[in-house]
């Protein structure tokens, strides 16, 4: 029954969190079987919903060009089949001929592997099932445009008038999932629990995929800027977050080691210093006043740098904490988790853009080690 619920669990985040793509996808693809069917006059118009479905599933968050580039190679290569399917009878060789020019068509633009066989699986649904009766009208190639073009509007218009403010709440729930992480750290080695500690390393694993979406989302609303022109002056800051992920990626790489380092400090079976979870409490917290000056400056705050100035505060504290253990000569385990401590401080200064030689040099001193 545990694991049944923890299932239902899973099941029920992953809902929450697809809902909104799900909706996207199946509101696209009906309007797309609409136009094509109801305007155009198709009366088989399988393609434009088929296109729509393929376009929002492989162009997310990617450039508008190459989101241009799937629609038109979906629609040349059902092009290419309907043309074959028109000129040759139905068979063995027709089927062959036609994957062969679909596939080529789509490795020729570059297109992903999943693109591919679903153009394939489109051609080959011509050829097979829905194979033309004497009309030369390219009904499957305008029906691949219009689902195309009815994917990339759907895509801008779930945006809604503002196109930050996914970005925003994806920056807050990546930077509050670290955060938890390393409270969840902290827990355990207070209470030297190796299984505790286990679960917080295979949670620290996970976090890769927090920072991947919010690389995605930074993709996503680079995309949305460029097609809305009164909201081009937010391009800069964006691109800011660009290279802020970039070091947030390094901070959970760093945090990874930090928590397999508190696995094996829990084998020890010793009690954990109480400086090593305050210095953990206050990287946290910058971790979220991190979090804070990189929203409030997305949306133009002006107490953006008050934010930032209190993660550079919080983390250059858990910096002179932890380097109060090395004093003590603690075990190997503890002198691993204060270098990861100095290591993460740096990345997360870097990320609310303090200058890299200033940081280096203020980290390095409060720890005790010689600068310059």
């Amino acid at each position: 029954m545990a694991r049944v619920r923890r299932w239902a669990g899973t099941a029920a985040g992953r809902l929450r969190q697809g809902w909104a793509p799900a909706l996207e996808a199946a509101v696209a693809a009906t309007i797309a079987w609409v136009v094509a069917a109801r305007l155009i006059g198709h009366p088989d118009p399988f393609f434009a919903p088929s296109a729509a479905l393929i376009v929002l599933g492989e162009a997310r968050g990617k450039r508008v060009r190459q989101s241009v580039e799937m629609v038109l190679g979906v629609a040349a290569g059902v092009l290419a089949a309907d043309l074959a399917v028109q000129a040759l009878p139905t068979g063995t060789g027709t089927i062959f001929l036609v994957l062969l020019l679909t596939i080529a068509v789509m490795a020729g633009i570059g297109a992903s592997s999943t693109l591919t066989v679903q153009a394939a699986i489109s051609a080959l649904y011509l050829v097979v099932v829905a194979a033309p009766q004497g009309t030369t009208v390219p009904f499957r190639f305008v029906d691949a445009l219009i689902g195309g073009a009815v994917a990339l509007a759907a895509s801008q218009l779930m945006v809604g008038r503002d196109p930050l403010a996914p970005l925003i709440a994806e920056a807050r729930r990546t930077y509050g999932d670290l955060a938890d992480l390393l409270t969840r750290l902290d827990d355990a080695l207070c209470r030297c629990d190796e299984q505790a500690a286990r679960a917080a390393l295979e949670r620290a694993r996970e976090v890769d995929g927090c920072v991947e979406r919010f690389r995605t989302a930074v993709q996503a609303c680079t995309e949305s800027l460029r097609l809305r022109v009164r909201k081009r002056r937010h391009l800069g800051q964006v691109e800011e977050v660009e290279a802020t992920c970039r070091q947030l990626d390094y901070a959970v790489r760093n945090i990874r080691v930090l928590a397999r380092n508190g696995v094996t400090l829990t084998r020890l079976h010793t009690a954990t210093p109480p400086e090593l979870g305050a210095a953990l409490r206050a990287l946290a917290q910058a971790v979220r006043a991190a979090a804070d000056a990189l929203s409030t400056d997305l949306v133009g705050r002006a107490d953006a740098d008050r934010y930032a100035q209190r993660a550079d505060e919080h983390a250059m504290e858990a910096v002179r904490i932890a380097a109060g253990l090395l004093r003590t000569d603690p075990p190997l385990p503890v002198v691993m988790i204060v270098g990861q401590i100095r290591a993460t401080a740096i990345d997360l200064l870097r990320g609310v853009g303090v200058d890299d030689a200033a940081v280096l040099g203020r980290v390095d001193e409060a720890l005790g080690l010689p600068c310059g």
